[in-house]
Parts: C-alpha cells; sequence; structure tokens
C-alpha cells in the first residue's frame, strides 16, 4: 500500500537519506526507530508529501506522488494521509469537534456534513462530551486524542505520527499507544510511527531501524 524505492535526501553537503526501500502493508502499525538525528522525522514528511526526495519514488495507494502537481498533492495528502505529531497543533480558538472537522471541511464538506463523522470519531475515542470544549479546556491525552480524530476524519490510507506521546505522561502515553491498536482493529488503519518510546517500538507489527540514513528491520 505503501512503497517507498531508492530515497535520497540531502541538506547541502549533509546526506541525510541513503537508499531507504521498504513497504507497509494496509492494516500494518509500523515503527520507525533510531538514534536521533537519524532521518526518521525527514523519511516520515517525505512519505508524507511535506518534503521532496533528491531522488527516488514514494507510492501511496499506487500513485506515484512525486508525479503530482503541487496542487495536486495537496488535495491527494489531504484526503490520503493524515498526521499526529508531538505537539497536537490544535487550533486553540475552536472547539474539539471544529478541529476534528477542519480537514473535511479543506476536502470541501462544510461543518454541518463533516459534524456526523467527526463525533462518530470522537464517540470511539470516548471524547463525545469533550467536543463543544476548547483546547485549552482539555487535558494533554484529550488534546492529543483530538488530534488523532483529526487525522482519521478523512479515512486516511495512512495515519503518520512523529513522536506522538513523547508530550505525554506515562499513563496517558499508554493509552495513546493502545488506541493506535484499537483503531487499526476497528477501521483496518494504517499507520507508521516514528517514535524514541520502546514500548510502543515492541507493540508495533514491525520495526524499522534508520541507521547512518539506510534502514533496517529491527
Amino acid at each position: 500500500m505503501i512503497r517507498v524505492e531508492h530515497l535520497y535526501k540531502s541538506y547541502g553537503s549533509l546526506q541525510v537519506l541513503k537508499d531507504i526501500n521498504l513497504s507497509v502493508q494496509e492494516g500494518e502499525v509500523v515503527s520507525i526507530v533510531g538514534a536521533s538525528g537519524a532521518g526518521k522525522t525527514t523519511l516520515l514528511q517525505i512519505m508524507g508529501t511535506l518534503d521532496r526526495p533528491d531522488k527516488g519514488v514514494v507510492s501511496i495507494r499506487n500513485t506515484v506522488v512525486s508525479d503530482l502537481s503541487e496542487k495536486e498533492l495537496s488535495r491527494f495528502r489531504n484526503l490520503n494521509i493524515g498526521f499526529v505529531f508531538q505537539f497536537h497543533n490544535l487550533l486553540p480558538e475552536f472547539t474539539a469537534v471544529e478541529n476534528v472537522c477542519m480537514p473535511a471541511m479543506i476536502a470541501g464538506q462544510t461543518l454541518d456534513e463533516a459534524k456526523p463523522e467527526a463525533m462518530k470519531i470522537l464517540e470511539f475515542l470516548n471524547l463525545t462530551g469533550r467536543a463543544d470544549h476548547k483546547p485549552s479546556q482539555l487535558s494533554g491525552g484529550e488534546q492529543q486524542r483530538v488530534a488523532v480524530a483529526r487525522a482519521l476524519i478523512n479515512r486516511p490510507a495512512v495515519v503518520l505520527a512523529d513522536e506522538p506521546s513523547g508530550n505525554l505522561d506515562s499513563a496517558h502515553a499508554k493509552e495513546l499507544h493502545e488506541l493506535f491498536f484499537q483503531l487499526r482493529d476497528r477501521y483496518n488503519q494504517t499507520f507508521v510511527i516514528v517514535t524514541h518510546n520502546q514500548e510502543l517500538a515492541g507493540m508495533s507489527d514491525r520495526q524499522i531501524v534508520i541507521k547512518d540514513g539506510c534502514n533496517y528491520n529491527a
């Protein structure tokens, strides 16, 4: 479902990624691990079409994303890729449900059209009672679950998560980790997760190690 072939990326004279080759199947939960500065986030950003490689192919649902124009890429990203970051990046002036609806509204739906699906996801995440609260009224764990709901609203091919539990205490981190697998079981959702958390990496179906710009199976 996701295919990365012969991927290279440099920033000036610094070669960050060197001949990365990997694939991810639908419904897999895959962790990308490695030392700080190994290139994990760079790889995730390229897989998420937020950055372009110097060389190589990224294919998602049989679409070679490097072949798309910027306008096509923006629409493809919105419909096919969900993002969860270490810092949830919720919009402070909007409620939880409004934040969840944002990607659907960018895709062309109205708020009223997007709300039923948003509420369905929030219910699954045990956040129905917090739907009308703004981010400042939510706990850290609740904010991150809202961010997960936002990533899911367009039923993307893959959710890419960059250190999603890095800003949470151990109890909320464990809750978030378990949530990823519940979502995989419920929606057959695919996750690719960059993490330093050994517990989360160990729970994953597969670990991909990035070292010296190359990838290895753990």
